[in-house]
């Protein structure tokens, strides 16, 4: 019987730490590490990245936008990268946010989650913004092949506040009423005392009062982008996310690959342990 993503995020939390390392080529940090702009560039990038993260994280999330700027060389590259990190025992978030209806989305579904697709991650982010029905067929995908989302729910830019910040028609937020919605899709298929595999994104400087967020069940995977460059570091995971702070996977990015190839290793190994020892303490 295949485990459940969220299960396995569970177990790889345990043994790693909330660390997840995002595998972000931007151009400037192309340039920095000495490699083309190009989908070969983004290939050797990811692939570096990659084995630096092997037996220190848990879990990679590549951000798809800097390897489709590349056209096919982009995508060709992201698969050798997600190949690369499912094969090193990496779980692997495909951050595409991905958001649509009917087919459109079944089509991304299955683009993600089949096994043997050359983009198979074991993760992928969602946007429910055209409502979290349309997702659907998306999270029973996901559950036949053991897969998981990261739906979407309260984003650090400044941009999304009022939609997300929005009343619906029982007074609660947007953020919050997507969270009641996949929470409730997460207990009628999660089995009692394991991980739902439907998570959310919830940004590292995110207020949960002002969101109108509250403790959610069953328990679910949350990945919190925004530390790191975008300023919340390891004191983050606890003042932010309260009790829900052991089910974060806390992004970074830009702060640890900026280390270049040759400190990519001891950055990872330096920001992990700081992350273990936030959640010790």
């Amino acid at each position: 019987m295949t485990t459940s993503f969220g299960e396995r995020t569970r177990a790889a939390l345990a043994q790693y730490g909330p660390l997840c390392v995002g595998v972000d080529p931007h151009a400037a940090l192309l340039d920095a590490w000495g490699l083309p702009q190009s989908g070969a560039g983004v290939r050797e990038f990811g692939l570096r990245a990659v084995e630096a993260a092997r037996g220190r994280v848990g879990v990679v999330k590549p951000q798809v936008s800097f390897f489709e700027r590349f056209g096919s060389a982009g995508f060709a590259a992201l698969e050798e990268v997600l190949a690369a990190a499912r094969a090193a025992g990496l779980l692997v978030i495909a951050d595409a946010k991905r958001g649509d209806i009917g087919t459109t989305m079944d089509a991304y579904a299955a683009a993600w989650f089949t096994p043997g697709s050359p983009l198979e991650a074991d993760a992928l982010t969602v946007n429910p913004f055209l409502g979290v029905g349309a997702l659907d067929s998306t999270f029973d995908l996901a559950a036949q092949h053991g897969k998981g989302t990261f739906v979407l729910v309260a984003t650090s830019n400044p941009d999304a506040t009022p939609i997300q910040r929005a009343a619906d028609a029982e007074g609660r937020t947007v953020s919050a009423s997507v969270v009641a919605a996949v929470s409730a899709r997460n207990a009628t298929t999660t089995p009692e005392g394991e991980w739902g595999s439907n998570g959310f994104v919830i940004g590292s400087t995110v207020d949960w009062v002002q969101a109108g967020l509250e403790a959610f069940a069953p328990a679910a995977p949350i990945l919190g982008p925004g530390f790191g460059a975008q300023g919340a570091g390891p004191a983050d995971l606890r003042a932010r996310y309260g009790a829900q702070a052991g089910l974060v996977l806390a992004s970074e990015s830009r702060s640890i690959l900026s280390a270049g190839p040759a400190g990519l290793a001891d950055a990872i190994d330096s920001a992990a342990e700081s992350y273990r020892k936030a959640l010790r303490d």
